[in-house]
């Protein structure tokens, strides 16, 4: 497979492609098979790990010693960041956008047991710590330090490499077995696997729809974040890459209150996947994007008859903060 920069090796790969199981019950159709991206190892980091084996290659390239991210209190992509900065010997500074909690749990408690330093802010959007992540890396800079600055969800051209690679090796593993899927989807927030997926299919000829479950953002600001991620492929790796307007769908139905928060309908959900088939999901990621499939092919917006490749991008510590809730929804079955 062509390699357009540099990379660490972190992640364990290939990840597996399974069958649904008895997920197939709850999702109404038989046609919905699994890519466990959730099983990448790099202390479960999922989906994240391959964008930061680019990352995190060209921070020790520039000799950094600390790195730079932010999410919320329960960002896999956080924590993900603090596993693999903890791996490479190097400091971590996460900042998140809420406030501090009493038991830090789940993400927030990973981040902590990695060694990584956080700051917590208050700001209307996720999308706004842009500032604050520069602020603390000129601190970092007058001290000596050499930080380095990954954007949210390490969505920038350079992080979307590790999704190009992924669809690379799903359209090696589906040659294989001859099962050629109709469609790809998976959870959507921050927009940088999204526009890794969308490249990839172009770059690999992996020729099936594209649909992309926000659990954040509006599906039309996607666009953009779509078009600037792919100005910067063509800038630097890939200049040929063609146009992705009309590639793929973003469905942002399902979002519910709001980035991390979970109704009931959703908590009763993930528990009955685990029960079904043993196959975990957080309710920020991975759960509305299942859920979302699931009302999506029961309401006709996709075809039961559809082959669906389903990308189960991890989060399983996103679980912890709601044991209470999802206890509830245990005790009432």
């Amino acid at each position: 497979m062509k390699r357009f920069a540099r990379k660490l090796e972190l992640a364990i790969l290939p990840t597996p492609i399974q069958p649904s199981g008895r997920l197939s019950v709850l999702l109404g159709s038989d046609n919905v098979v699994l890519k466990r991206d959730d099983l990448t190892g790099m202390a479960l980091s999922g989906n994240k790990v391959r964008k930061l084996e680019y990352c995190a290659a060209d921070a020790v390239a520039r000799g950094s010693d600390i790195l730079i991210t932010c999410g919320g209190p329960q960002s896999n992509h956080a924590r993900a960041t603090a596993a693999v900065a903890a791996k490479l010997g190097m400091g971590c500074h996460l900042v998140l956008n809420g406030t501090p909690e009493a038991l830090p749990e789940g993400n927030l408690f990973l981040d902590l047991l990695f060694g990584a330093r956080t700051t917590f802010v208050s700001l209307p959007d996720l999308r706004d710590q842009a500032k604050s992540m520069e602020e603390i890396a000129d601190a970092y800079r007058t001290e000596g330090h050499r930080p380095y600055v990954i954007p949210l969800g390490a969505s920038d051209a350079l992080g979307s490499l590790g999704y190009i690679d992924a669809i690379g090796e799903i359209a090696d593993q589906v040659e294989k077995v001859g099962i050629i899927p109709d469609r790809i989807v998976f959870a959507c927030g921050s927009g940088g696997t999204l526009s890794g997926i969308v490249a990839g299919c172009l770059v690999h000829g992996l020729n099936c729809r594209v649909t992309a479950i926000s659990v954040a953002f509006p599906s039309q600001w996607f666009d953009e974040k779509v078009d600037e991620v792919f100005s910067g492929l063509r800038e630097k790796y890939i200049p040929e890459l063609p146009d992705p307007r009309g590639r793929f769908e973003v469905i942002d139905s399902y979002i519910g209150e709001g980035y991390g928060k979970a109704s009931p309908e959703l908590i009763n959900f993930i528990s009955d996947a685990a029960s079904l088939e043993a196959v975990l999901l957080d309710p920020t990621y991975t759960g509305k994007a299942l859920f979302g499939l699931m009302k999506e092919i029961e309401n006709g917006g996709i075809d039961k008859d559809e082959k669906v490749l389903f990308i189960h991008t991890g989060g399983v510590f996103g679980l912890f903060p709601y044991r209470q809730a999802l206890l509830d929804a245990f005790n009432k079955t």
